[in-house]
């Protein structure tokens, strides 16, 4: 199985709201940031789950970017990862989503939606649907979720973009027809903050 993650994910999710981001293998691109906070990945592929490792950080200036890349560096060495890169993320804010595929040996392709990043474990709130859908059943995902304050917003939280929320999951669940080999996608956070919805992370397998 070939596992894709960083860039090399977002080749399969063109047409899909990508936050801006650029690899850098060395200290020296960090010039390339022009604006600041950032966020800063190891892109590699021991590091699927980038919390557990200590692997994400957001930068507020140049010597806390140069600081973490030093620290990635260090850390990626003492525990012997193959590293792609560390990735250079624009900071986005807001609340989030996950999408997933999977493939399932009785109904094929199926698309999962639900309460992610720091709450896909706590909250455990996802639905499910056949690939592909269209608007309708998209509007029923969104309508399962029993946290609906992650729609809706809270404490002075504008509601998602509900719209472009349905397009996004309608797109996501084509992709298996145009990638036949698709076995495992996860987008992990989908950040939305009611102006806009921007994909953060993503990993895909294929077979």
């Amino acid at each position: 199985m070939k596992v894709f993650l960083g860039k090399d994910a977002e080749k399969f999710l063109k047409g899909l709201p990508l936050a801006k981001s650029f690899l850098i293998k060395d200290a020296k691109e960090l010039l390339k940031i022009k604006k600041y906070p950032v966020v800063m990945k190891i892109i590699s592929p021991q590091a699927v789950h980038k919390t557990d490792i200590d692997g994400i950080k957001t930068a507020n200036s140049s010597k806390e970017a140069q600081d973490s890349f030093n620290n990635f560096m260090k850390s990626t060495k003492t525990k012997k990862m193959k590293l792609t890169g560390i990735l250079i993320q624009e900071y986005v804010k807001g609340r989030e989503f996950i999408i997933g595929i999977k493939k399932d040996p009785t109904f094929d392709h199926v698309i999962m939606f639900g309460a992610g990043g720091i709450f896909v474990e706590s909250l455990k709130d996802v639905t499910f649907r056949i690939c592909p859908i269209d608007e309708n059943d998209a509007k029923g995902m969104l309508s399962d979720l029993k946290n609906q304050w992650l729609i809706t917003g809270t404490r002075g939280q504008k509601p998602v973009n509900t719209k472009l929320l349905k397009q996004i999951l309608v797109k996501v669940s084509k992709l298996p027809q145009k990638y036949k080999k698709i076995e495992e996608l996860d987008i992990n956070p989908l950040m939305t903050n009611g102006k806009e919805i921007k994909i953060v992370d993503a990993r895909i397998a294929t077979n």
